[in-house]
């Protein structure tokens, strides 16, 4: 293999690692911050759980998803693979998938920041506070999977996928 290859091959495992790593993070921090802080009703856990749930996907998740893709892309290239093979096209298909679940996630988790930034205690957060949680966590089942199928094809690639 040419050293382009495992150069390129090194940065996409690389940033699978992050974002599905993150991903998993980002979710448990969110998740279980949060609902501990609604628990107990400690609005500034609150605002510090969804701040850094927000920061920490854009930090380090968004900069690993483009490099994911353009690694991605690179790889295919340098293999000679085609783009309509079955293999590529259902590693695009699913990461499209995570894709359109994560973008509304990431919005989802910037209003879910401002409106604990906005209110004076968490009696007073508003009820589309609970309905845009109960959206979030939905929408993160169908990306988990998605990833852990896309992590499944980087590892079962067949042989010849041309």
């Amino acid at each position: 293999m040419t050293d382009s290859y495992l150069l390129w091959k090194t940065i996409h495992v690389v940033s699978a690692t992050i974002v599905f790593g993150t991903g998993i993070g980002i979710a448990f921090f969110c998740w279980f911050g949060s609902r501990h802080a609604l628990r107990i009703g400690d609005l500034g856990a609150l605002r510090m759980a969804l701040r850094f749930t927000v920061l920490a996907d854009a930090v380090f998740t968004a900069p690993a998803v483009v490099v994911q893709i353009v690694s991605g892309a690179m790889l295919v290239q340098i293999l000679g693979w085609k783009w309509g093979s079955p293999w590529v096209m259902s590693a695009v298909g699913l990461v499209l998938l995570v894709g359109a679940c994560w973008l509304p996630v990431v919005w989802i988790q910037m209003q879910l920041a401002r409106m604990a930034d906005a209110a004076t205690g968490v009696a007073q957060l508003p009820d589309r506070f609970a309905t845009l949680f109960r959206i979030w966590f939905a929408l993160g089942v169908p990306a988990f999977v998605a990833m852990i199928g896309i992590l499944i094809l980087m590892v079962t690639k067949p042989l010849a996928v041309g």
